[in-house]
């Protein structure tokens, strides 16, 4: 390997949407600034082909008591599940309307025909406390990269981060070239991990199909697993979350439609609309993300999106958000198709499994490691908690540097250099071996076999000691063909690790809470109103209970 080393002050590893913002941030503040990407910042991440929701508080439009806005959040399911710290729902609430006039500013339209329009995600009788605001995110990427570079900022795409630098801080990174026989140090001050969601660890809906998900499939938990091996804290790793949609057809959007859930018997599931309306949707989605699932498991479905009737009017609006939500290639088919909406239902169906947990950090975007920053899907999805934090992350790694003066001596961590290198000759470098496909396959089936839906303490023992099996193998059989390949090779055996920290935190959460079902704890104990911390030490991987106002 060619090994090229690149001195900063901050590195982003990810060029998504929290990464390109705390670029922005960092640069703004006079730092030096890289950002390295395994796809490219114009489409990567999962707001890559685009967003129709940017969830925040504007004062204008919900009034001057933010406290009513921080008591829904709180409430919230996802909330609950998460426990995560009030703060942090705090800040993103704070900062969004900030963070929405800059995109507005900068050209990605958070207006619709000159207003502020809420939709979608909405309960009838709680329109005025809506967060759900409808935005024209098509382009956000290419726009928020344009930013970025006007700012100075040297964005490597193709080129994946694989290993922290750290002693007592966060001193670098090693990356790999994702086209080239090249290797980069990157020497920094300060590193912003924004790598995004945690795809592909448990099977497509259509497996003969691995991609077909409803976010980036390249997202494969990697700023999680590097930062797991460095030490850092990982929160909640056991929760996992669920979609909906089209059948067969796995993409985000069920906030987009402008219909009704209804059954066969053709009577609405929810108790919230009995015919379309682009107002709210149909919430019940929200309420019940396994709908379509529970259903088919009590022999109730199928279950479909009811459209039926709509206006010309209403379908035109449902498909420009669409369009904006990245679902341009579902419009596309069901025109090829000639399916009318207007008279025409669409079943749906219920999709994942996708990992919940993340890396913990607090409000200001800091990790457990001193100069080590996380924002965006590393810890809590949607784009204007990914746009706020982010902005915190580069803010505050720019304090950090400026007070602290770290040491940037990479030299004494050589030995880990030396480790990263080796590993991926070694898959570039063996005549025979197993492919990437292969482990992934094998992964997706122990993990919906033995940590899917329903968990149990036995099943999860047994799961675990499989997969261990399974990773072992991995590291001494993976084989790449080209650097295209390593790059899937190394992003499986991320998700290994990321798959050990959900059997473990699965195991020690002996209750069931939200997607979490144990059939043995079937009931959810309020003395675990707690998160849930998972680390690697030297020795072993430590669970522990934390008091999420912590």
């Amino acid at each position: 390997m060619n090994i090229e080393t690149i001195e900063a002050d901050v590195l982003c590893a990810g060029g998504g949407i929290a990464g390109l913002m705390a670029a922005i941030r960092a640069a703004d503040l006079g730092a030096k600034v890289v950002v390295a990407e395994k796809a490219n910042t114009l489409r990567s991440g999962a707001g890559g082909v685009g967003n129709d929701h940017f969830s925040c508080y504007i004062p204008d439009v919900h009034g001057n008591n933010i406290d009513s806005y921080l008591k829904k959040q709180v409430n919230s399911p996802r909330f609950r599940s998460l426990m995560m710290p009030e703060k942090f729902w705090r800040t993103r609430l704070e900062k969004s309307y900030e963070m929405l006039k800059l995109w507005d500013e900068w050209g990605v339209p958070m207006k619709y025909h000159g207003r502020f329009e809420f939709a979608g995600h909405t309960v009838p009788g709680q329109e005025a406390s809506s967060m759900a605001l409808k935005y024209s995110g098509r382009n956000q990427k290419p726009v928020l990269t344009k930013q970025a570079l006007k700012r100075g900022v040297e964005i490597f795409n193709r080129v994946m981060v694989i290993d922290l630098l750290t002693n007592d801080a966060a001193t670098g990174a090693v990356g790999v070239d994702t086209r080239e026989q090249k290797m980069f140090i990157f020497k920094v001050k300060s590193v912003i991990l924004g790598t995004g969601m945690c795809m592909n660890l448990y099977p497509s809906a259509t497996p003969a199909w691995m991609f077909n998900q409803h976010s980036a499939p390249g997202t494969t938990g990697d700023g999680r697993a590097m930062a797991f091996r460095a030490g850092v804290e990982l929160v909640n790793m056991e929760s996992f979350g669920k979609g909906a949609g089209p059948r067969y057809f796995i993409r985000s959007g069920r906030g987009t439609w402008v219909g009704v859930m209804r059954g066969p018997d053709n009577k609405p599931i929810g108790p919230f609309v009995e015919k379309p309306h682009r107002r709210y949707g149909d919430p019940i989605l929200d309420s019940w993300p396994s709908l379509c699932e529970d259903y088919a498991i009590a022999g109730k479905g199928p279950v479909y999106m009811d459209c039926t009737g709509i206006s010309d009017e209403d379908l035109e609006y449902q498909n420009y958000w669409l369009g904006h939500e990245g679902n341009t290639a579902l419009i596309n088919h069901l025109k090829e198709e000639g399916i009318d909406l207007k008279k025409s239902a669409v079943e749906f169906m219920t999709y994942g499994l996708f990992s919940r947990g993340g890396i913990f950090h607090n409000e200001n975007s800091e990790t457990s490691i001193k100069g080590l920053y996380a924002a965006g899907d590393e810890y809590v999805g949607q784009i204007s908690t990914a746009a706020v934090f982010g902005w915190l992350a580069g803010e505050n790694a720019v304090k950090y540097i400026q007070e602290q003066n770290p040491d940037t001596e990479i030299e004494i961590m050589q030995e880990k250099i030396d480790s990263s290198r080796n590993s991926v000759e070694e898959i570039l470098g063996r005549e025979n071996g197993a492919s990437w496909k292969e482990a992934l396959i094998a992964l997706q089936q122990t993990m919906l076999d033995y940590a899917g839906s329903l968990r149990t303490e036995p099943v999860l023992s047994a799961g675990l000691k499989h997969l261990q099996r399974l990773r072992k193998k991995a590291k001494k059989t993976l084989k790449a063909e080209n650097h295209h390949e390593l790059m899937l090779c190394l992003g499986v055996l991320n998700l290994f690790d990321i798959g050990e920290t959900v059997f473990l935190s699965a195991i020690e959460r002996k209750e069931t809470r939200g997607s979490h079902k144990r059939p043995d704890y079937p009931f959810t104990n309020p003395l675990m109103n707690k998160m849930l911390i998972c680390r690697k030490t030297e020795t072993e991987t430590v669970v522990e209970w934390r008091e999420p106002s912590k």
